[in-house]
């Protein structure tokens, strides 16, 4: 008997293992924007940005770190398309300019900084405001109402045609503001890995602007089942010029922004 079982021991190991593995690991995937119906969603974003200006042979350096907490829920899905309402919950933000700190905290407006007033006024104004966005399958807006503030892009962007598997890659166009400027990314995503509970893309991008150069990469994981990013990390490098009381400033930007869906 002790034989017997120490000659299956290895063989049942075998087994588990590939079991394991076949569980743990899709050969492929696709990907589509089906959310719960009526579950709601919090999405949390963190970025921090560093801008470096030449003015008269000074390097003038400005940093700023945002906060923005916003929620959304799947009010409607259909066979074709899901309908989000969403509002932006909290904005958080810190900027510092030649020695001087400025704050703004919509759940502590005693902290905002009163020079920065002006600035506010319309992340006053997008507060608690409701929003709604109709998105297709695969996650391309189809129409919206007042979204120029929200981050509901950093959660769903437009998915790939067909299945993907470890090494596939797809490509888009993503709109992007920098300095109230529009911009666009031409972003191509690989997928890393794929697991029962994400797909793990990396990604890089290329700005195609007259007035803005420069890239972006990072990572994201997408959750198979409702094909809404779960997390993501992107760093950029961007160059710019500003025209001023008639002088040219060469500008760059370059910041880390992260992502959480919840």
């Amino acid at each position: 008997m002790k034989k017997t079982f120490k000659r299956f021991a290895p063989v049942a190991l075998v087994f588990v293992a590939l079991a394991t593995l076949s569980f743990m690991a899709k050969e492929s995937v696709m990907l589509r924007l089906r959310p719960q119906q009526g579950k709601a969603y919090t999405l949390t974003s963190k970025a921090n940005m560093m801008m470096m200006m030449e003015v008269q042979g000074q390097t003038l350096n400005q940093s700023q770190s945002m906060e923005t907490r916003q929620s959304f829920n799947a009010k409607e899905v259909k066979d074709t398309q899901t309908t989000f309402e969403t509002q932006i919950e909290a904005i958080k933000m810190s900027m510092s300019n030649m020695g001087m700190k400025f704050e703004y905290d919509s759940e502590h407006p005693e902290k905002t900084s009163p020079m920065l007033a002006g600035q506010t006024k319309a992340f006053d104004e997008a507060i608690k405001k409701p929003s709604t966005v109709n998105y297709d399958l695969m996650g391309k807006v189809i129409d919206s109402i007042d979204l120029e503030m929200s981050q509901l892009g950093a959660a769903i962007i437009q998915l790939p045609e067909k299945e993907v598997s470890v090494g596939s890659t797809w490509t888009l166009d993503k709109g992007q503001s920098v300095s109230g400027i529009e911009v666009n990314a031409k972003m191509t995503y690989t997928v890393t890995s794929i697991s029962k509970k994400s797909v793990d893309v990396s990604f890089t991008g290329t700005v195609e602007s007259t007035e803005v150069t420069g890239s972006y990469n990072g990572t994201a994981n997408i959750d198979p089942k409702t094909g809404l990013i779960t997390a993501s990390t992107t760093k950029s490098n961007l160059s710019m010029t500003i025209n001023e009381q008639g002088m040219s400033i060469p500008v760059t930007i370059v910041g880390t922004t992260t992502v959480e869906v919840k």
